[in-house]
């Protein structure tokens, strides 16, 4: 109840900052389909966090307005709203702790906490507690301090490095120049796109792989037909690969839970009649996809394509097979004195 309260009171906000000639309480309650009680009380406690709301009286009626210079002066180009949403998105930036783009945040952040009075600091407060952002997993981005302030400098001068890199799959390090084209932030990792000039091709790379890192000084052109949203668009993650159609039947009992999610952007969905759901996808490689599909268990089952079947099974075969031959601790223990 409470982050429902927090939340309708930031639409609240929200509306009158949007609104010219402010809101009259009628407008409020049936933008948020509510009660006049609770928009008074909303209102209110709203007026008590020190928000610069007053109110006047526009042909006849009252109006709620929402003024810059009441309590607080908001520092241009920002809004009221825009600097306490810009508050809030302080916990977002933990997983960046000890990098240079963390430092320079939260540098921003005490200047909006300067800003903002205490009554409304106060409040900003209860609303953080009422909506906690979690990010797991995530790395320790502060181990690649250095080699994330070096691309930072050279991507807007779109500058080529040179950098030893290990890939997942290879246990050797390679040399490669690399044009870097962005940095991309997913599922608690950074990603850096850029072409490389080893494999003649657009590549994506892990930053915490990249074992150290040259900026060589000479400049490189964008390919005017290069587009991140269109490169990114086929991954299921990251991965770069072949176009495959992949379709996937979800469990009457977990379809509710799959189904509430957008998983990649192509996705389709059609309830099937046990309550079940079919899943279809268009994604660039299988082996990501196929982790995303043994994460379910028992409750996915791949319809097509083949291969991606057949990989499935053959993972559950091996994984099956380990646990099999694996002792436990308790078997362990017994077999040791056994032998004592």
């Amino acid at each position: 109840m409470r982050g429902d309260q927090l939340a309708r009171q930031w639409r609240i906000l929200r509306h009158i900052e949007a609104s010219h000639n402010g809101l009259s309480v009628r407008d409020i309650m049936d933008l948020e389909n509510t009660s006049r009680r609770t928009v008074y009380r909303d209102l209110e406690a709203l007026q008590a966090a020190g928000f610069p709301l007053f109110t006047e009286k526009i042909k006849g009626q009252t109006k709620w307005a929402f003024i810059d210079d009441y309590k607080f002066q908001v520092p241009q180009p920002f809004t009221t709203t825009e600097l306490m949403s810009l508050y809030l998105y302080g916990d977002f930036i933990k997983v960046f702790k000890d990098t240079w783009y963390y430092d320079a945040l939260e540098s921003l952040f005490k200047k909006v906490r300067a800003t903002i009075p205490r009554e409304t600091l106060a409040y900003l407060d209860n609303v953080q507690s009422a909506f906690s952002v979690g990010i797991r997993p995530f790395k320790e981005y502060g181990k690649y301090r250095e080699i994330l302030n070096q691309l930072s400098k050279v991507l807007p001068k779109r500058e080529r490095v040179e950098m030893i890199y290990q890939s997942l799959r290879s246990p050797k390090e390679s040399l490669r120049k690399v044009d870097p084209y962005a940095l991309r932030f997913l599922d608690g990792t950074i990603y850096l796109i850029g072409f490389c000039h080893l494999r003649g091709e657009v590549r994506t790379f892990v930053v915490d792989r990249i074992k150290m890192l040259k900026v060589t000084g000479a400049a490189f052109d964008l390919p005017k037909d290069f587009s991140l949203e269109e490169y990114t668009s086929g991954s299921f993650k990251v991965m770069q690969d072949e176009l495959h159609t992949v379709k996937v039947r979800i469990s009457p009992e977990w379809s509710r839970w799959v189904g509430e999610k957008i998983w990649h952007e192509s996705q389709r969905m059609k309830k099937l009649p046990d309550g079940g759901l079919e899943l279809a996808f268009e994604v660039a490689g299988l082996d990501e996809i196929k982790q995303w599909i043994l994460s379910l268990g028992k409750e996915a089952c791949v319809i097509a394509p083949g291969q991606l079947r057949d990989m499935v099974v053959r993972e559950m075969q091996d994984s099956l097979e380990r646990y099999s031959y694996a002792l436990t601790d308790e078997d362990n223990a017994k077999e040791a004195k056994r032998h004592s």
